[in-house]
Order: structure tokens, then C-alpha cells, then sequence
């Protein structure tokens, strides 16, 4: 397969990007540490590494400005969010360049990841406005009930790399339109976005403390200490499971309300029925979006066996045409994966499942070229007992086998401890939604490739997390519920 270099003119746009980041808004540190492009290896940036200690002078600083904040006006809170999306928009050309080379996605994906963020803030911006409430009599009629919305308080936000702008707007957006302040953490693979977009905010007329941002190489240092610490009121963490479930270990001793959006094991259903075309572009958005590297993408596709081989022929040509390279060329439509960890276990992913009998159609080994790439690749006939379809890929493969009936495609769907995401791909409606209900997940694409919808509730069960972003509910996840009862004086 062959690599595209990066277009001089966008790689030097982009170095101009980097350039203009300012970290005069963060704390200062004894240390630093380094920000790599992943399709070169190379560093383009350098940050404070804070300390616990840091953590909990920036967590200081957002509780006072956040007593504040939790006293100002809906109207007040919704006008300061759509500021942030004006500021957000005017600066995309930079965001969208950043985001690309501390994380290796394509040009165009950067660009669309700005927008896909800014419309979070524009939406919590509308919400601020929307916060339910209730004013009634009880049921004897001796009393009114009140029903009140209040900001929870104080909110850790822990951001993932794979999205550095849209994981953190998606939690920092709601947590001001609820009234909260927050001390947030982006992962240290990919920080260059969460500080640039910190600036802006406070541009656009965001309290200068009240979002504060920890950029650290001590992940577990942070958790701990801001956890044990009673002015934290809130978390929301995007990740592992195993972290997840540390955190919410930690969060439980001073019964800190939780969110957490964590691993998944997407099942894509394709019936015999089904439209061939539709269900190969859905299934190409499902698998690779963000190159695979996302916790919604398509991770074991079950294809009936009537349209299978025409599915795997059509699917393996679209997945054979992707064009491999640096961010920086805007023919590039997938680029590095994050880092020689993921490569080496994309793999031993596939490596195993061909030992193990699947059939490798396409791809199946990293280029031999600087950066951390991967071949977008095909297996098919993947056996249930290789590793692959038992974990999560989050990379560009893609793992078919066939199914006869619903009842069997169904019972080996919800055989997984995840429950994030699934899709389905049939031309009858009762299947869909006979299906869509059996699935055991909080979000079902039926025909559609793409989940992720701002007015749109985000989230999953089982090993796959608690809580919801997006949509009314992602506000309620920073608000907690109050109700006043007034007793009523007998006048007659």
C-alpha cells in the first residue's frame, strides 16, 4: 500500500498552529513533558507535567470561582456558551490543524471533530435555558410539591485521546450551562487541544478559574487525589473499563456522582435483506471513523450468509481504496494509529486470528514507514474463540463471520460484558426494531453507520459505563434534584 507525505503548505500551516498555542493559562510545574505527532514521531509541543498537589490548587481555584458561577443567571450561562461556539468557530482552522497532529487523524476529520464540538457547546448553550422543574399539590391537597434543577458542584472531567476536542467540550459545555466549575484532564497522548480550547473559552468570556486544565503523566496521582477530596462533587471519565471501574471505586467513599463512558464491543448485524450498497457505506462509517479508533466502531460484524460474500467483496474493495498517510495531505482519508502500542497489538490481533483460521482479505501489517500505521485490513471467517473477537480493536481491522438465523446472531451479539453500541442493517421494520430491543446496548444504529447525535442521549450498559452525554440528559448528569415542600394554611 502506498503513503502519502504530508503537502508543505498544510504542514507548515499546522506548524504555525502549534506555534501559536499559549500555556500562559496553566499552572506551572517543576517538569514537563513532550506531545508527539503520531505519523512522525516527532514532538510538537511541551507542557507542565502537574503534580497531585497542582491538581488540587487548580481544583482551589474552580471552587471559587464556581460559587460564583452557580449563582448567575440561566440566560447569563446560555449567553457565555454560544460566545464560546462563535470564538470556537473563528478559530477552527487552528483547532482543526492541531487536533490532527497530536492525533494523527485526516485533515478533514480534524475540521469535522471542530464543528462536532462546537455544536455541543451551542446545544448545552440552548439547554442552560430548558432546566425541568415542577410545581404542583400533593395528593391529599394540603401541600404544594416544588421540583428544582441545582448545579451538582464541583466537576472532575477526565478526557480520552481519540477525540481531544469533542470529549472534552461534550462534558465541559454541560457542566457551565448546569452552573458547575470544573477541573478538567485531557490524556497526555493528545493535550495540545483541551489547552487551546481553555483559552478560547476564557476569550469568550468564561471566568478566567473556572475551568481549569491539569496536564499530567501522572493519570492515577490526579484520580486519587482530587477523589479523596470532599469539594469534588462530580466525575465524568471517557476510557477503559478498568479505569472506570478504579474510579468509581474512588468516587464511592465520598459518594461523588458519577458518569462514566467506557469500553465497547459493537456488534454489525447485516441481514440477507438488506440493502447491499447502504449496508457497506454504513458499515465502512461504522468500522472507520476516527481509523477505527473509536468506542462505538463496528467491532465483530456478523453478516448472514446469504449476502455475505457479496458484503466481504464489496466491503474489502472499500476498505482496500482508503489512502494511508500524514494528516497533512488532504488526499490522506486514514492516517496514523495513535501509538507502536496500538501497532502491536493490531498485530497480534490479526496474527492470531489467522493462526486461528480467519481469512485475511485485505491488509494486515504495518507499512514500513516512520510513524505508527496500520494497513486498513480485512478478516473474514474470523472464529469465535480468536482474541480479536473478544476485544475491543479500536483500530482500522475489521473482523467478519457469518451468522444463519436472528435467534443465533442475537445470542452471540449480547455474548460480551460490553453494551455501548450496536448496529443493524435490514430492510424490514419489524426486524429492526425486534432486534434493535433484543440488542443488549444503550444505542442501536438502525441503516445508519453514524451514532453520535448532540440532542441525542450518548452512553451504554453493562461493562460499558453509566450515565449519558448529549441531549437534555447529558445537562442532568451536572444538576442534582431538589424538592421543597410548602404546607398550606386552611383559609375557609
Amino acid at each position: 500500500m502506498s503513503y502519502f507525505e504530508p503537502d508543505a503548505d498544510l504542514l507548515a500551516a499546522s506548524d504555525k498552529a502549534l506555534a501559536s498555542i499559549s500555556t500562559a493559562r496553566l499552572l506551572p510545574a517543576a517538569k514537563t513533558f513532550d506531545v508527539i505527532d503520531p505519523a512522525t514521531e516527532e514532538v510538537i509541543g511541551t507542557l507542565p507535567d502537574h503534580t497531585p498537589s497542582d491538581a488540587l490548587t487548580a481544583l482551589a481555584k474552580a471552587d471559587a470561582a464556581g460559587k460564583k458561577w452557580a449563582r448567575t443567571s440561566p440566560r447569563l450561562r446560555s449567553d457565555t456558551l454560544h460566545a464560546v461556539y462563535a470564538k470556537l468557530i473563528e478559530n477552527k482552522d487552528t483547532l482543526a490543524y492541531i487536533i490532527s497532529r497530536e492525533m494523527g487523524k485526516p485533515l478533514a476529520e480534524g475540521y469535522a471533530e471542530v464543528q462536532y464540538s462546537a455544536d455541543y457547546v451551542r446545544w448545552f448553550a440552548e439547554e442552560a435555558l430548558r432546566a425541568q422543574g415542577l410545581y404542583r399539590d400533593s395528593p391529599a391537597g394540603d401541600a404544594t410539591i416544588l421540583v428544582r434543577r441545582a448545579p451538582v458542584g464541583n466537576a472532575v472531567l477526565i478526557a480520552p485521546w481519540n477525540f481531544p476536542m469533542a470529549m472534552a467540550t461534550r462534558k465541559i459545555a454541560p457542566a457551565l450551562a448546569a452552573g458547575c466549575a470544573c477541573v478538567v484532564k485531557p490524556a497526555n497522548l493528545t493535550p495540545l487541544t483541551t489547552v487551546v480550547v481553555q483559552d478560547l473559552m476564557v476569550q469568550a468570556g468564561v471566568p478566567e478559574d473556572l475551568v481549569q486544565v491539569i496536564t499530567t503523566t501522572d493519570a492515577p496521582g490526579f484520580s486519587s487525589t482530587l477523589l479523596a477530596d470532599q469539594r469534588v462533587r462530580k466525575i465524568s471519565f471517557t476510557g477503559s473499563t478498568p479505569v472506570g471501574s478504579t474510579l468509581m471505586e474512588l468516587a464511592a467513599k465520598n459518594i461523588v456522582k458519577s458518569s462514566m463512558e467506557l469500553g465497547g464491543n459493537a456488534p454489525l448485524i447485516v441481514f440477507d435483506d438488506a440493502d447491499l450498497d447502504r449496508a457497506i457505506e454504513g458499515a465502512i462509517l461504522a468500522k472507520m471513523r476516527n481509523g477505527g479508533q473509536t468506542c462505538v466502531a463496528a467491532n465483530r460484524m456478523f453478516i448472514q450468509e446469504g449476502i455475505a460474500d457479496a458484503f466481504v467483496e464489496g466491503f474489502t474493495a472499500k476498505m482496500a481504496a482508503f489512502k494511508l498517510g500524514n494528516a497533512m495531505n488532504k488526499e490522506v482519508d486514514l492516517g496514523p494509529v495513535i501509538d507502536d502500542r496500538a501497532v502491536q497489538r493490531l498485530t497480534h490481533l490479526v496474527n492470531d486470528a489467522v493462526a486461528k483460521g480467519a481469512t485475511l482479505r485485505t491488509g494486515g501489517k504495518a507499512p514500513d514507514h516512520v510513524g505508527h500505521y496500520f494497513e486498513p485490513t480485512v478478516l473474514d471467517n474470523v472464529p469465535a474463540h480468536a482474541d480479536i473477537a473478544k476485544t475491543e480493536i479500536f483500530g482500522p481491522v475489521a473482523a467478519i463471520s457469518r451468522f444463519t438465523t436472528q435467534e443465533e446472531v442475537i445470542e452471540k451479539a449480547n455474548d460480551t460484558e460490553f453494551g455501548l453500541a450496536a448496529f443493524v442493517f435490514t430492510e424490514n421494520l419489524d426486524r429492526a426494531v425486534n432486534v434493535a430491543e433484543a440488542l443488549e446496548t444503550g444505542m442501536v444504529g438502525i441503516n445508519n453507520g453514524l451514532l453520535s447525535n448532540i440532542a441525542a442521549p450518548f452512553g451504554g450498559v453493562k461493562a460499558s459505563g453509566t450515565g449519558r452525554e448529549g441531549g437534555a440528559e447529558g445537562l442532568e448528569e451536572y444538576q442534582e434534584i431538589r424538592y421543597f415542600t410548602m404546607k398550606r394554611r386552611e383559609t375557609f
